[in-house]
């Protein structure tokens, strides 16, 4: 009995066993298929890339760039190209080897710059489908280790020489090293106005020296402006140019014409007015005269009267022959009183008359010539001069007001018979 029951226990554990094993075997072949569902394969790369571009290159002056370009593709189904390129960048169109050497020729030439960003156009296409390519770019920057400075280089000397009114111009100019000059303020040791503002370079500076630049105080005549032109780069590192302008006192024409024209004017009034003075003052005389010269002749015609009744047989003739000289000596006292001498007038008008003409020279005599005489400010000075030096010598001779118009002024002054009058007389 036990060992049946034995037996059936064994039995019973087979069939446990059996089912077991089956059923581990079927979860086991479940977990195998769902593992083989999740595995994926890797799909194609179709997009045309460029596996190693590096966007920024940076190159120091006299190096070499010798640059491998990779894509995922055939390399020899594809072509390789620049735009845009500096000089001396070069791509090998089938490998895509990109190549330079920064020689420093191209830097002192002009046609490459330092710390200048290139932006170069890279292209690869595929030779048989056109659609097939990528465009894309890359920067490239060169920089050099050995400091070029930029300096400020105006187009003049630095020691200039202009007179007052005067103008000076010229370009501030600079010479671009490694950084180039981009701004430019200017400074002077006098304040100036300047025409146009300097601020770049290329701009022109231009400036009129005024005719009030050199003071009186100036022993040497001569004032010196200093020019100080301050070229500033973007790192504030700075160049001076200097530039001394020496100026020299000069004559200001439109102000000393206008003062010699005035002065001019001037004496052109003071002439008519003498004449006015002369006009009156030579009438008074030949009044004067001309009533002493009637009391001489009533004079002189009594005396011959005396002379005559004298002569004659009768005494009552002869007694008027007695009386009438005496009335001739009589009227001698009366010619003095009525009309006495014009001494005085007859000198002063002389001088008046020698004044004038002497005036009437001067002004012939110093006539401009043209409207820059350089002898304008002895001129001026000589006539004024002239002028002070009449009027003082007519101080005591009172000025008449005019009487007439200029025309009949020149007209009495210039008649012959009043020419005649006053005409000096030779000395033998």
């Amino acid at each position: 009995m036990i060992g049946k029951l034995s037996y059936g226990k064994f039995a019973l554990i087979g069939l446990l066993i059996g089912f077991s094993q089956a059923a581990f075997s079927q979860v086991t072949d479940s977990l195998k298929t769902d593992s083989t569902l999740l595995i994926v394969p890797n799909p194609a790369d179709s997009v045309l890339r460029i596996r190693n571009l590096n966007p920024y290159f940076t190159l120091h002056v006299d190096s070499s760039l010798e640059y491998q370009l990779d894509i995922n593709r055939d390399q020899s189904r594809y072509y390789w190209f620049l735009k845009n390129s500096p000089v001396g960048l070069r791509i090998n169109k089938n490998s895509g080897l990109l190549t330079f050497k920064a020689e420093k020729s191209y830097f002192l030439s002009g046609r490459l710059k330092y710390d200048y960003e290139y932006k170069v156009n890279l292209g690869v296409q595929n030779l048989d489908n056109p659609t097939d390519r990528v465009d894309t770019s890359f920067t490239i920057l060169f920089f050099n280790t050995e400091i070029i400075p930029s300096k400020v280089k105006p187009t003049v000397n630095n020691v200039l020489y202009i007179d007052e009114g005067d103008t000076v111009s010229f370009k501030v100019q600079c010479e671009d090293g490694n950084f180039p000059i981009e701004n430019i303020n200017f400074t002077t040791n006098y304040p100036i106005r300047t025409l146009r503002n300097i601020s770049r370079c290329g701009d022109d500076f231009v400036w009129t020296a005024p005719f009030d630049f050199v003071k009186d105080d100036d022993t040497s005549k001569q004032r010196t402006l200093i020019v100080n032109f301050i070229g500033t780069n973007k790192f504030n590192n700075k160049d001076t140019a200097v530039i001394y302008i020496n100026v020299k006192e000069s004559i200001n024409y439109p102000q000393r014409i206008m003062e010699f024209n005035a002065l001019r004017k001037d004496i052109e009034n003071y002439i008519l007015q003498l004449k006015g003075t002369f006009m009156g003052l030579d009438k008074k005389v030949r009044n004067t005269r001309s009533t002493r010269t009637s009391f001489d002749m009533t004079s002189a015609s009594t005396a011959l009267g005396g002379t005559i009744f004298s002569s004659l047989p009768t005494e009552s003739q002869k007694t008027a022959g007695k009386i009438l000289p005496s009335v001739g000596v009589a009227l001698v006292p009366v010619k003095e009183s009525v009309a006495p001498s014009k001494d005085y007038e007859q000198n002063s008008a002389s001088l008046v008359r020698g004044s004038i003409k002497r005036l009437d020279y001067l002004l012939q005599d110093n006539m401009l010539v043209g409207d820059r005489d350089p002898d304008i400010l002895n001129k001026t000075k000589k006539l004024r001069d002239e002028l002070r030096q009449v009027q003082i010598q007519l101080i005591d001779i009172p000025i008449v007001e005019i009487e007439g118009s200029p025309e009949e002024l020149d007209k009495y002054f210039n008649s012959p018979k009043v020419s005649k009058k006053y005409r000096t007389k030779k000395v033998n």
